[in-house]
């Protein structure tokens, strides 16, 4: 497979218009490209940093068979490759001379991909992230409740959520990827993030979701402090937005996990999310 099958572009519109019925033809293995270029789209380039965001799509008679985004300095996000496919992509960005910091895809395309820009740059790759998307299938509200109900953050709210954003990223170690005060301005104009408060109105965790895109989804940044964890929190709000979600009718409401973590991944599965695929993400240095 020649490389100049692949088509890159720094033109959010022309790389939609190519690849975005690829992209919206399997909405679940694709809803972080989804989501992003809709917020690119919808909030403008420089949202997830101050270089210019690449798209890249594999074209073949006429047929897009994959695609990829990245928004530096972050990881080039690529959808499901072939082997061969990720040896052509890594020849072309290496020929290039693209600096890439790491990769995150389905977990066999990280892979693929890793080895083949160790042979075309002679970077270490080192696997850093092993995630599973979830689904969710039949909702169930964690037992026991804690005391309290939930409640859909605004604009009083800013300060708390602008901290716990800050946290969250540090938590999960993936930096922040945009501007703090703008992230929780934009939940709060969408109206699509939520807290669990006690009976005393003192927020004890929060969750959101992403803009709807393609009948989907996803449920993000669920946090608890963590002198608060243990308490059946985190289980109660992410139940509520995703009761919101499936009461708005999305068709798809889906959440990450860290395949490190077992309490999560336990945790979702009894509120009713099921598995759907594994992701990875290799650094590279």
């Amino acid at each position: 497979m020649p490389s100049d099958d692949w088509h890159l572009t720094q033109d959010l519109d022309a790389f939609l218009d190519r690849a975005g019925a690829f992209l919206r033809s399997e909405p679940a293995l694709h809803t972080v490209p989804l989501t992003v270029t809709e917020n690119l789209r919808t909030r403008g380039p420089h949202l997830y940093g101050d270089g210019t965001p690449q798209f890249g799509y594999l074209e073949r008679a006429g047929t897009v068979r994959a695609a990829f985004f990245r928004t530096p300095p972050h990881w080039l996000n690529v959808t499901a490759l072939t082997a061969e496919e990720a040896e052509t992509l890594a020849a072309r960005l290496a020929a290039l001379g693209e600096h890439l910091p790491g990769v995150n895809a389905a977990q066999d395309t990280a892979a693929a991909f890793a080895a083949a820009w160790q042979r075309h740059t002679g970077a270490a790759a080192t696997l850093t992230l092993r995630q599973r998307l979830y689904r969710l299938g039949t909702l169930t509200v964690p037992e026991p409740v804690p005391p309290g109900r939930p409640r859909v953050a605004d604009a009083a709210d800013r300060a708390l959520l602008v901290r716990w954003f800050v946290e969250f990223t540090e938590a999960v170690g993936t930096g922040v990827g945009q501007d703090p005060g703008e992230w929780a301005d934009a939940r709060v104009a969408r109206g699509d993030v939520s807290f669990w408060e006690t009976p005393d109105g003192t927020p004890v965790a929060m969750a959101g979701t992403t803009p709807e895109v393609a009948g989907q989804v996803r449920v993000a940044g669920v946090y608890t402090p963590p002198h608060l964890r243990g308490r059946g929190y985190a289980g109660a709000v992410t139940a509520e937005v995703s009761r919101a979600a499936r009461a708005a009718g999305v068709r798809e409401i889906l959440l990450f996990t860290d395949l490190a973590n077992p309490t999560s991944n336990a945790l979702y599965q009894r509120i009713g999310y099921r598995p759907v695929a594994d992701f990875a993400v290799y650094d590279f240095t």
